[in-house]
């Protein structure tokens, strides 16, 4: 099951990088919600706005140091996640502790919240 999980956040990845909203639907809930760094709440509606639009696009998001919990139907998956891209033109790279929380639905693994937490800048 650690595996599965770990192959969704692979999807997930991809489909950030792609800008791939069809794929990026496939993974996360219809009611799924970032928690940015500021904590700001952005749900998948506006998230989903922003990635078709082409203001937010990613050249790299690599993740390591995965940590896989689970509980019945629902899973704790967090890692670090560096990303590098623009967004409204304006150039960004982070470095971010990620938290990502799933559940099991009709059989799949689909993520409900993301939770981001910025590294400072060294």
């Amino acid at each position: 099951m650690e595996q599965e999980l770990l192959k969704l956040e692979q999807v997930f990845a991809e489909a950030i990088l792609k800008n791939d909203v069809e794929a990026l639907g496939r993974v996360v809930t219809d009611d799924w919600v970032i928690i940015d760094p500021n904590g700001e709440i952005i749900d998948r509606t506006r998230f989903f706005e922003v990635i078709k639009s082409g203001a937010l696009t990613h050249d790299r998001m690599e993740s390591e140091d995965f940590r896989v919990r689970i509980y019945g139907d629902s899973a704790v998956v967090t890692g670090i996640t560096s990303t590098k891209g623009k967004f409204m033109g304006q150039e960004f790279s982070t470095r971010e502790r990620a938290t990502d929380v799933l559940v099991k639905r009709d059989g799949s693994w689909r993520c409900v919240l993301t939770h981001l937490t910025r590294f400072p800048k060294k």
